[in-house]
């Protein structure tokens, strides 16, 4: 298992960007592919994005397609989702999650405790 603990969240308008992180530690980190999930009140959680173990393939989901990136560096062990143009229905908890490169959320073993982004003006 490895163990994530994510940041960057927080309250921000219509429009304006946030760059969440996800660190990462115990088993090696560069074996795991890494996906960002969101899940807003009352809806399944859902896939945002992913990254492969390399950082050389990358998926989206269609809502968030040209808005955000996601980015890895494992020399540090992170892996960040860069979020521009916000909008309200991007308001969720954000989690990271590590396992392989896909966008099914039973595929991921490894799950960070997720951080808050809020979307209002």
């Amino acid at each position: 298992q490895v163990q994530l603990v994510e940041s960057g969240g927080g309250l921000v308008q219509p429009g304006g960007s946030l760059r969440l992180a996800c660190a990462a530690s115990g088993r090696t980190f560069s074996n795991y592919a890494m996906g960002w999930f969101r899940q807003a009140p009352g809806k399944e959680r859902e896939f945002v994005a992913a990254i492969s173990s390399g950082g050389g393939r990358t998926r989206y989901a269609d809502s968030v397609k040209g808005r955000f990136t996601v980015f890895r560096d494992n020399a540090k062990n992170t892996v960040n989702l860069q979020m521009n143009s916000l909008k309200p229905e991007d308001t969720a908890v954000y989690y990271c999650a590590a396992g392989p490169f896909s966008h099914r959320k039973e595929d991921f073993g490894s799950w960070g405790q997720g951080t808050q982004v809020t979307v209002s003006s």
